[in-house]
């Protein structure tokens, strides 16, 4: 029998378990922490790490780790409850939306006029997710958008993870880029301790080069899947999700009829997202607001449609329940960071970091920072939580290798964006590829030469900055 690679929450559980089993043979310890009132959390405190007494984690602690990881708040900016039911009406609106069938036909109507220019909608959604990732480091978030752009690209003879690709590697190069997002490069420069301007034309100059070079990426295997389809690494997995993506499989054919009702729908289903983008980026908004606007939306949409109260209710919970194994990922993902904070080895770990740059040099000090803040962000994928974590600690080394703290500042957010486009420890990435119902395992092959054109990028920016 051929063996297969592992669902996702098989390979969640059994990191939860492998850090469970670190417990008991990474020593214990703990930074003393005061309260910083610019951030509004506590940090650790420098040169203050002692050895506390263990706290090993045994099978009832690794069972109960993913019901701590939905309702657990320390260092993300949500919990994952929030965000798993954020997913879950979102599968619902988008469930209420595909009934009508005005997405069905303003797929047919874009790719009629779209007609032999459908590549150029790559760069151009890219740079979208890219903004909104170095802006305000758009991560959950734009879970919301993979039933859009998705059943486009498929729609065009692509496939699902020239969509996925479009929405992850968008966002996820826009935070690795991040210039004034303030869940990263603000947090991070106000623990180390200076302005968050400062180092912002290196960002700008990695933010380009590593966004044109996810943009050629994509597009060159977006146009080798097109030209043959049998070259997609989802090949297999084509007509199901067609019939999944398209709700029946339709790529060809007569187009349904585009009419009044379904432009109106749309312009609605438009203006939520464009509501939502607004209110988490000027009104202060967060997942309880943003599961209350698309509950809303959702109702504005059946009535429009004119469907019946009992109709309505159970198309938007089959569209919830689509969503549902996402949910649970998100939760399952947290639990990791649950176990090791339990266990007391997070301070034991960013201790033995700190220590590994100690003395070094100017380019050999900012590529091991790069490194070091590469492992750190795998076991904590929150990008302020990182900042928070690692800042107090590791910006004062700089001072010692002769090197600015803004750069440790660009180290960190480069090493946690690229991260974060692979991690499976981070929720977005887990429930990014389960919507685009993309293998981990493939992503990972999909990901490796992009991973490798990034790493060698930003190598090179650090190095050269560090010796200007």
């Amino acid at each position: 029998m051929k063996l297969k690679f592992p669902t996702a929450y098989t390979i969640l559980f059994a990191l939860i378990a492998l850090v469970a089993i670190a417990t008991w043979f990474v020593p214990a310890g703990q930074y003393d922490r005061v309260a910083n009132e610019a951030l509004g959390r506590d940090v650790p405190v420098p040169g203050s790490y002692q050895v506390v007494e263990p706290n090993p984690q045994g099978f009832y602690d690794v069972v109960l780790a993913p019901i701590g990881g939905f309702y657990d708040p320390v260092s993300y900016e949500a919990r994952a409850i929030d965000v798993a039911l954020f997913v879950l009406v979102i599968g619902g609106f988008l469930g209420v939306v595909t009934r009508t069938g005005a997405i069905d036909a303003g797929i047919a109507r874009a790719m009629v006029r779209l007609k032999g220019r459908e590549k150029w909608m790559i760069p151009i959604l890219m740079a979208f997710f890219a903004a909104g990732g170095t802006i305000y480091g758009m991560a959950e978030e734009s879970l919301a958008f993979y039933a859009l752009i998705i059943p486009v690209m498929i729609a065009a003879r692509y496939d699902a993870v020239v969509g996925v690709a479009i929405i992850m590697l968008g966002a996820g190069v826009g935070t690795l880029g991040s210039t004034i997002n303030p869940f990263a490069t603000v947090i991070a420069s106000d623990a180390a301790g200076v302005p968050f301007t400062n180092g912002i034309m290196l960002r700008f100059a990695l933010l380009l080069a590593c966004w044109l070079a996810c943009v050629v990426f994509v597009m060159r295997y977006a146009a080798k899947v097109k030209a043959d389809p049998d070259l997609s690494i989802v090949a297999d997995k084509r007509e199901s999700n067609e019939a999944h993506f398209l709700k029946g499989g339709r790529t060809g054919g007569e187009a349904p009829t585009f009419t009044s009702m379904h432009g109106l729908i749309l312009l609605i289903f438009a203006a939520s997202f464009g509501v939502m983008i607004w209110g988490v980026a000027a009104g202060g908004w967060w997942m309880a607001e943003m599961s209350g606007l698309f509950i809303v939306s959702s109702i504005v949409v059946g009535l429009i449609a004119r469907i019946g109260e009992e109709e309505f209710t159970s198309t938007f919970v089959d569209g919830a329940r689509d969503l549902l194994g996402v949910a649970l990922v998100i939760g399952i993902a947290r639990g990791i960071v649950v176990v090791m904070d339990a266990g007391n080895i997070t301070d034991t770990i960013l201790y033995w970091a700190e220590s590994a740059v100690d003395g070094l040099g100017k380019v050999a000090f900012i590529n091991a920072m790069f490194a070091l803040q590469g492992l750190l962000s795998f076991l904590v994928p929150s990008s302020s939580g990182l900042a928070v974590l690692t800042m107090p600690i590791m910006a004062p080394l700089a001072d010692f290798s002769g090197v600015e703290r803004s750069l440790v500042v660009t180290a960190y957010q480069s090493a946690s964006g690229l991260v974060n486009l692979i991690n499976p420890t981070f929720a977005v990435v887990m429930g990014g590829l389960a919507l685009g119902r993309v293998p981990y395992e493939r992503w990972l092959s999909f990901m490796w030469p992009l991973l490798l054109i990034l790493i060698v990028i930003i190598m090179a920016g650090l190095s050269l900055s560090a010796l200007a």
